[in-house]
């Protein structure tokens, strides 16, 4: 992921821990949270809470809830005037007894991201105002190393550019705040791509995305250089060149699948002198040879499919 702006840090807390968030949770936050589960745990809960009060019991936004009682589950709740509303649960567990972990909290306007050690791990939407919530909760068998609450800075680098104001999609004569990213996009880049320069893509995937793509390719040409093209459904990401009106050999082989439905990602393509480096949140994800050698005449990138696009960016 991009840089961040330190808010707070809380070291070796007590738990139960229960804290006050000093400042509001705004879009573009971001918690992260070091410890540890007990070896002998059945279950843990970190709760994004509406004030601290035990009785009656303060409204929670966000219960989320690892348990081991029967088979590893993640139980996702709220809790609104003393009553739990429906349960939503997740299979996939990242946390294992007797061993470290790291929990980030990605806040955004209309629900919680969270990843776990460097992989994508759910989505949960509000269902009470993100403005309601002042107080951090922690419970259960788990050693809590430090909770961090930083700002998510959208600055991807040195002076990035931001393609809003290169579109193709017809829109060069609007002014700059009624731009937008509609997909399909195709923007030109300010300079032609060479060795270290570095384009960035900022989207979420639409709930019930099929697949979308990236292409990096020569303005006016059939040819794409680079066709990124992860599909959701099969759970492959296919990296490929088109050179002279044929699809090359599809490149697969992947060792985990980063992208999920109702999931923000950035996208960074960092180019090199024979090839590509693509890493999605902040983790290196695969590298590909440059096919087409002309990297000067690579000038367009195009986006389409099923996302929502909100930012392009090069430096």
């Amino acid at each position: 992921m991009s840089g961040t702006e330190l808010q707070m840090t809380i070291l070796d807390p007590a738990i139960p821990y229960v804290g006050t968030i000093f400042g509001s949770l705004e879009p573009g936050t971001m918690v992260v949270i070091h410890g540890s589960v007990a070896k002998d745990a059945d279950r843990f809960q970190i709760d994004f809470q509406c004030g601290s009060s035990v009785k009656p019991r303060s409204d929670v936004a966000f219960h989320f809830n690892p348990r081991w009682k029967r088979s590893g589950l993640i139980v996702c709740n709220t809790l609104q005037n003393e009553n739990w509303g429906r349960e939503e649960i997740t299979y996939q567990m990242p946390f294992t007894k007797g061993k470290p972990f790291e929990v980030i909290f990605l806040i955004f306007q209309h629900k919680f991201q969270v990843s776990s050690n460097g992989k994508h791990l759910l989505s949960y939407r509000h269902r009470i105002n993100l403005e309601r919530i002042d107080t951090l909760g922690i419970y259960g068998k788990v050693t809590i190393n430090t909770i961090g609450i930083a700002n998510h800075t959208t600055q991807l680098g040195s002076q990035p550019t931001s393609l809003a104001l290169s579109t193709l999609n017809g829109s060069q004569g609007a002014s700059q705040e009624s731009l937008t990213f509609e997909v399909p996009y195709t923007g030109s880049l300010p300079n032609a791509l060479s060795p270290g320069r570095t384009l960035a893509v900022k989207g979420e995937i639409n709930k019930n995305a099929k697949s979308f793509a990236i292409d990096l390719k020569p303005s006016g040409s059939k040819n794409i250089a680079l066709h990124l093209n992860p599909r959701i459904k099969e759970k492959v990401f296919v990296r490929n060149t088109y050179l002279y009106e044929s699809w090359g050999e599809e490149e697969r082989k992947l060792h985990d699948f980063p992208f999920f439905p109702d999931m923000y990602f950035e996208l960074l393509i960092y180019c090199e002198a024979h090839r590509f480096k693509v890493a999605v949140n902040g983790q290196h994800l695969l590298e590909y040879k440059h096919r087409f050698k002309d990297l000067a005449n690579i000038s367009e990138i195009s986006v389409h499919g099923d996302i929502q696009l909100y930012d392009v960016r090069v430096w």
